[in-house]
């Protein structure tokens, strides 16, 4: 067993101590940069109730068929007293911004610092800056009545997967999780049923997390639909879990 032990130097060992003070300093006053993200989130999105997040790719332009499908659903949440979510950014985060813009309820924009692609979008009543891709995640969840996910790339990806793995494990409350374009998605449940359902990976059931919806009316009827079993308030249950997400 002792043979098995390995020696891993810590900070306090470097023997160069001003570099040992710098990296314990730099960490340290890192941490608070992050605790500062989930603070102003917090004070600025607890608010919103009820909410939409609206995903897609940076890069779809406006003539894109889902940038004005994606307009018109965000307006008809807005109206429909939904305050919509994005990422702040260009393509379908900014379709989403512009048609909540115009509507009756808020248009937020949970903006990212990246270092090429990202660019906030002028369409947005509450707009926050983040740092840490986990917090602005957080976010997302946390505040979020719906997801509703247009065709996207790998941070789209990765966003759903998120939050299913969130809703699939218990960490958050089951909330409608809609994917729009039959055209796009249909491969990838195909391929989750074929592969991860059939060698166990995923419960059959983990699919009917998701929907598959292409036109916007249907959209919003989906979501109201969930609601009319629920109330749309998270539970005081319901809200004790979501604060270790």
């Amino acid at each position: 067993m002792n043979g098995n032990r390995k020696d891993v130097m810590k900070l306090r060992q470097i023997i160069d101590k001003d570099k040992a003070t710098s990296l314990r300093a730099r960490e340290s006053w890192h941490m608070f940069t992050i605790m500062a993200e989930f603070i102003e989130s917090t004070e600025r999105l607890a608010s919103i109730c009820p909410a939409v997040t609206i995903f897609g790719s940076a890069r779809a332009q406006a003539d894109n068929p889902y940038y004005l499908m994606c307009v018109d659903l965000a307006r008809r949440l807005s109206d429909a007293g939904f305050a919509v979510m994005s990422g702040g950014g260009p393509g379908i985060m900014e379709a989403a911004n512009k048609g909540a813009f115009d509507g009756a309820s808020p248009s937020v924009g949970l903006n990212i610092e990246l270092p090429h692609e990202q660019c906030s979008n002028p369409w947005q009543n509450i707009s926050m800056s983040f740092r840490h891709f986990f917090a602005r995640k957080v976010a997302f969840v946390k505040y979020a009545d719906a997801y509703v996910v247009f065709p996207g790339g790998f941070g789209t990806m990765d966003e759903v997967s998120e939050v299913l793995t969130l809703i699939q494990t218990g960490k958050t409350r089951r909330i409608p999780v809609i994917l729009v374009g039959t055209a796009f998605w249909s491969g990838l449940l195909e391929w989750i049923d074929r592969q991860m359902v059939s060698q166990g990976m995923v419960d059959a059931k983990d699919l009917n997390l998701v929907q598959l919806i292409d036109e916007p009316e249907h959209i919003v009827q989906a979501i109201f639909a969930f609601y009319e079993a629920r109330e749309i308030e998270p539970s005081e249950e319901e809200r004790l879990r979501m604060l270790y997400l």
